[in-house]
């Protein structure tokens, strides 16, 4: 079964004088057609030497620093999560409820 893995933006946080930003707000879904699974985060960002205007960054821009951020091993944890949280919808551990009506 096919997994789609979607990194997207939610905010960004920024100094309104040159517009450095110091912080994105970001989520994590899965999906394989039929579940469903996703996460919420923000990391925060050093200053760079050079800042690309605000009005030009791009969403793509902004996951790859947020990636280089995070690293790989926590990009790769992150996944890893999500696609247990599918495991456990197509085939729970764990039920509740009573055997009678």
């Amino acid at each position: 079964m096919s997994v789609t893995v979607e990194w997207h933006i939610a905010n960004l946080e920024r100094e309104t004088a040159d517009g450095y930003v110091f912080t994105a707000h970001y989520t994590v879904d899965a999906e394989d057609g039929t579940y469903r699974a996703g996460a919420y985060g923000s990391i925060g960002f050093q200053r760079p030497e050079t800042l690309i205007p605000f009005a030009d960054l791009t969403e793509e821009q902004v996951i790859d620093w947020l990636k280089e951020a995070l690293g790989s091993d926590k990009v790769l944890e992150i996944g890893q999560a999500l696609l247990g949280q599918l495991d456990e919808q197509r085939a729970p551990s764990k039920a509740a409820g009573v055997p009678w009506q």
